[in-house]
């Protein structure tokens, strides 16, 4: 079984930063890509932030230049994270990771499957 468990999120001042972790653990083989979303109270759930094996990472306009998304570089702890740095209180909100995580069937087979975790509340405020 697979399981994303995110971590990190907080209360923080205005200008402050967090970093959030996603950690897939389990039955995997590695992660093949995975964004994040945040959903604010009385809002729609939006996208973050992406990351994708052997391509470019993605982030939604609101956050360019303030967040870096990014995979530990010990593969095989199959975390990633998002470095939030200059926080606004408009980004308050439920932060959660979705990844495509290729796992192992058998000793010679894998899968891939799409997992979603539990969110991690993000709160921005003085």
């Amino acid at each position: 079984q697979v399981r994303l468990v995110e971590s990190g999120g907080g209360l923080v001042q205005p200008g402050g930063s967090l970093r959030l972790s996603c950690v897939a653990s389990g039955n995997v083989f590695s992660i093949y890509s995975l964004a994040w979303y945040r959903q604010a109270p009385g809002k729609q759930r939006e996208f973050v932030a992406s990351l994708i094996s052997g391509g470019l990472n993605q982030y939604a306009d609101s956050v360019k230049g303030r967040f870096t998304i990014s995979r530990d570089r010990e593969t095989r702890k199959h975390t990633v994270y998002l470095d939030m740095k200059n926080l606004k209180p408009e980004d308050t909100a439920v932060y959660s990771c979705n990844g495509s995580i290729i796992i192992n069937i058998s000793d010679r087979e894998t899968d891939v499957h799409d997992y979603w975790g539990q969110g991690t509340q993000v709160t921005v405020s003085s």
